[in-house]
């Protein structure tokens, strides 16, 4: 999980940043992406694709990896901006929103098969989460992050739709619920418009 990192530190980077998103693929919600510095050489036990871990050891490691970076940032793209820009620009939209929170400018990207539009060496890694601890450490932050917001604040003000429950993708109870209610503000009108039509309800 590491050699993606000794290579930038082999051409003396020092401040390698980790990228990912989550949330590319929800109907429902921001899509949320984290950039995460680990301090050169460190190994986190049990970092691996958010994917692939329990939610208690996201949270876990959530606690870890934040007591340990040298630096966290975290990007928000709300449901308008995809809407209006597609979900693959949103995502490297908040991508860039995250690196630029860094309070420690990176030297090096490390990123889930993206590009971020930023002037900073960079390199898109496909399945990075699971073949680079900093894209994994950065995929539990971001997943971490929505989840929370899922099971909080956004199941707080739409709690007819099981948000916390489904966390905002599109599972059967989802579906039955923006048939039945109608989609929230929050919802992505670009990706629930097939669900509407299905049922012949308009929005």
């Amino acid at each position: 999980m590491l050699n993606y990192e000794k290579e930038g530190w082999e051409q003396s980077y020092r401040h390698i940043a980790g990228v990912d998103e989550v949330g590319r693929g929800c109907l429902f919600g921001d899509v949320v992406a984290a950039a995460v510095i680990l301090p050169e050489g460190l190994i986190i036990d049990g970092v691996n694709d958010s994917k692939k871990l329990t939610a208690k050891k996201r949270d876990t490691l959530y606690e870890i990896i934040m007591e340990q970076a040298l630096a966290v940032g975290v990007g928000y793209v709300d449901s308008t901006v995809i809407d209006e820009i597609n979900i693959k620009q949103a995502s490297r939209l908040a991508m860039k929103k995250a690196v630029e929170s860094l309070e420690q400018i990176p030297d090096y990207m490390l990123i889930d098969a993206e590009k971020v539009d930023l002037p900073l060496p960079q390199r898109a890694i496909i399945k990075g989460d699971a073949n680079s601890q900093s894209i994994a450490a950065a995929s539990i932050i971001a997943k971490v992050t929505r989840d929370r917001l899922c099971e909080g604040l956004w199941e707080e003000s739409y709690p007819d739709y099981g948000i916390a429950i489904h966390k905002g993708y599109a599972t059967k109870l989802h579906r039955e619920q923006i048939t039945a209610l109608g989609p929230t503000p929050m919802h992505r009108r670009s990706f629930i418009g097939r669900i509407l039509a299905e049922q012949q309800t308009l929005f």
